[in-house]
C-alpha cells in the first residue's frame, strides 16, 4: 500500500487548517508565542492517548521501540524547526489575511527538496520537482497583493519575510522528522508517528513553556482562561502532527510537504466561508496552479 501516505497527508492538512484557525483566534489574548505553545501543550494528552491505543490494537501492538541518540537528535531538530515555523506563520497571518499567511509558509516545499537531498540523500523525481514548481508558483501568485508595485511590496514586506522564515522552519522540521523516522527501521509507521508526536510535543512544551513562564507568564494565564479554544487547537494539532509523522515514515519529506500544499486550498475555503475574506483573481489563479501541481504529484503516486 505505497499510496497510503496520500490520504494520511490529506487528512493531516485538513486537521492543520482547523488548528490554524483556532490558533489564530488566540494570538490577541496570548501573543504569538502563547498561541504557538497551544498546539504543543494541549496536544500532549491526545498524543499520549494515541500511543496507548496503538500499542493496544492488535494490528499495531508491539514492544516499545528502541530509541537512541541518533533518533533524538533528528527529532529535536524537527521540533525546534516546528516551533520557529509556527511562530513565524502566526505573525505572517497577522500581516495579511488567513489564507495568505498559510500560503507564505508553503514556500517550504522547494527548501525541503534541497535540505532532504543534502542531509538525507533523498533526491526528488522530476514529476515531484514539477509539482513543487507549479505549486510554488501558485503560492507566489497568492502572496502578491493587488495594485501597482504589488510584487515589490509583497517580497520586501514584513509578511513576506516572516512567511519565508516560516517555510524554512517547516522545511527543517520535515527533514528532522523524516530523519528520525529513518532511525527506527522495522517499526510500524503509526507507532513511529505517535511516539514522535508525544516526544516532540513534550520537548516543545517544556522549552517554550519554560521561556514564557520566565518572560511572559500572562500568556500562560491567557491559555488557561481560553481553555476551550486551546483544547480544540491542541487536539487538531496533535491529529495533524500524527498524520505528518506517520507519512514521513512512509515516504520522503519532499512528497509529504508538496502534497501538504493542499492546506492552502483548505485555508481558502475557511477564509471564504467562515472568515468572509475575499481573494483577487490573481490569488484565485494561484490556487489553481497549486491544484495543478498537486494533480501532477497525484499522477506520479
Amino acid at each position: 500500500m505505497s499510496w497510503l501516505w496520500v490520504p494520511i497527508v490529506l487528512f493531516g492538512a485538513l486537521a492543520q487548517t482547523a488548528r490554524n484557525a483556532a490558533q489564530r483566534s488566540l494570538v490577541a489574548q496570548a501573543g504569538t508565542l502563547g498561541a504557538t505553545l497551544v498546539r504543543f501543550l494541549y496536544g500532549i494528552p491526545f498524543a499520549a492517548l494515541a500511543v496507548a491505543v496503538l500499542h493496544a490494537l492488535p494490528a499495531t501492538a508491539a514492544p516499545v521501540p528502541h530509541f537512541h541518540a541518533g533518533y533524538f537528535f533528528w527529532l529535536a531538530l524537527g521540533a525546534l524547526g516546528q516551533i520557529a515555523a509556527t511562530a513565524f506563520m502566526l505573525v505572517a497571518m497577522k500581516e495579511r489575511n488567513f489564507v495568505i499567511g498559510v500560503a507564505y509558509s508553503k514556500t517550504d516545499a522547494l527548501q525541503v527538496a534541497l535540505f532532504g537531498t543534502l542531509f538525507l540523500r533523498e533526491l526528488p523525481g522530476w514529476v515531484t520537482l514539477l509539482a513543487m514548481a507549479l505549486a510554488t508558483a501558485g503560492v507566489i501568485l497568492l502572496s502578491l497583493p493587488p495594485g501597482r508595485g504589488g510584487e515589490t511590496r509583497a517580497w520586501t514586506g514584513r509578511a513576506a519575510w516572516f512567511g519565508l522564515a516560516s517555510g524554512a522552519g517547516f522545511a527543517i522540521s520535515a527533514v528532522g522528522y523524516r530523519g528520525a523516522a529513518l532511525q527506527l527501521p522495522g517499526v510500524s509507521a503509526w507507532l513511529i508517528g505517535a511516539w514522535g508526536v508525544l516526544f516532540a510535543q513534550a520537548f516543545q512544551s517544556a522549552l517554550l513553556g519554560g521561556w514564557l513562564l520566565l518572560k511572559a507568564p500572562q500568556a500562560l494565564r491567557a491559555l488557561v482562561t481560553a481553555w476551550k479554544v486551546s483544547i480544540v487547537a491542541g487536539g487538531a494539532g496533535a491529529l495533524a502532527s500524527l498524520c505528518w509523522f506517520t507519512a514521513f515514515a512512509l515516504t520522503t519529506a519532499a512528497n509529504v510537504r508538496t502534497l501538504g500544499m493542499v492546506e492552502v486550498v483548505f485555508s481558502y475555503l475557511v477564509s471564504r466561508r467562515l472568515m468572509q475574506e475575499k481573494l483577487s483573481r490573481a490569488e484565485q489563479g494561484g490556487l489553481a496552479l497549486v491544484g495543478v501541481g498537486l494533480l501532477c504529484l497525484g499522477l506520479a503516486v
